[in-house]
């Protein structure tokens, strides 16, 4: 680990200030995934800013239309068990229950969940290329060993995916992020918060420079997607382990149709991966076999796999039906038996 200087902000403006004025800094809250990283050499921030004093960054609050607005200090496990969010949103509940271990999720924030870096190992081994940590220098996943790389949204330059469970459920709800940073305060919707690498895989998301993450909004709850969703992950192991696919899921019934429907992958690409023609394709149809189909063979269209990671396209098409048969049927996958039926 590379020598560093510390600063623990007692402002947001005092963060703001010391992140624009150094931009080798790096901000740390739970440090799940940074100290980690640090540890390899992968991230050596000359600065870290401590965000852990900021007080308004912590809270789950009620919006004025309805929604709730969680701080970017927010541990994971608040964000889980929260009544507010069990009740009418069970589907991020379930998308962080299925992620890390509880102790991890005592430690790590909302913040830091949505910034976290991607687990592949070519990124994470300082002695491989990888374009995303050292750009130009190559993908050492593209010839390589890529069984858990992406298949939809990859560039030649990165096939890494994004490994959260939280951001896959906060895609499909269509979260909002709050930033603040030198030119003052935005809003971004959550698909436009994470980016496919194209050409710049080193940049993860579409923060400017000096700015920082303070809170995710969520839309006013719909009753359906509350009844109706489920959040299924596959995995190597039933505990603790990254996705190879995950699919939130929700869907919204008038009788025997559906109304409206909300579908996202995790495990697939370098974010969240969400189409809305999917969700289109499923308005006005029979909530059966043949209609979660057809949005599964929407959503994965254009895939391209590589050596060792082709069997992604056909789990995620199972995974797809099933995690629509789940929420049609208001039986979304266990928390406590995680084997699928």
């Amino acid at each position: 680990m590379n020598r560093f200087s510390y600063h623990r902000a007692e402002t947001l403006a005092d963060a703001i200030s010391r992140l624009r004025s150094n931009p080798g800094a790096a901000v740390i809250a739970g440090g799940t995934n940074l100290v980690d990283l640090m540890k390899y050499e992968v991230e050596r921030p000359g600065e870290l800013i401590d965000l852990t004093r900021l007080h308004e960054l912590r809270g789950i609050s009620e919006t004025e239309d309805g929604g709730l607005r969680i701080g970017a200090l927010v541990p994971n496990s608040d964000v889980a068990y929260d009544d507010r969010i069990a009740e009418c949103y069970p589907l991020l509940a379930h998308g962080v229950l299925a992620g890390a271990t509880p102790q991890l999720r005592n430690a790590a924030t909302t913040g830091g969940n949505l910034n976290q870096r991607t687990r592949c190992y070519y990124f994470n081994d300082v002695a491989t290329p990888c374009n995303k940590r050292e750009p130009g220098s190559g993908c050492g996943a593209i010839d390589g060993v890529n069984r858990i790389h992406a298949i939809l949204g990859a560039s030649d330059r990165c096939i890494a995916t994004h490994p959260s469970d939280m951001c896959v459920a906060l895609a499909a709800l269509e979260a909002s992020v709050e930033v603040v940073g030198p030119e003052g305060e935005r809003r971004i919707a959550f698909a436009d918060y994470h980016r496919l690498p194209g050409d710049a895989p080193q940049h993860d998301n579409t923060l400017r420079p000096g700015e920082i993450v303070v809170a995710v909004t969520l839309p006013a709850a719909s009753r359906g997607f509350a009844a109706h969703y489920s959040y299924l992950k596959l995995r190597d192991r039933l505990s603790y382990a990254f996705a190879l696919v995950s699919v939130a899921a929700a869907l919204e019934c008038d009788g025997a149709r559906i109304s409206a429907a909300r579908l996202a992958l995790g495990g697939v690409a370098h974010k969240p991966w969400r189409k809305p023609e999917a969700e289109d394709a499923l308005v006005g149809m029979a909530a059966d076999e043949a209609a979660f189909s057809r949005a599964a063979d929407v959503l994965l269209a254009g895939a391209e796999p590589r050596a060792h990671n082709a069997f992604k396209v056909d789990l995620a098409r199972r995974a797809i039906v099933r995690a629509l048969s789940q929420a049609a049927a208001a039986t979304p996958q266990s928390l406590s038996d995680k084997r699928i039926a």
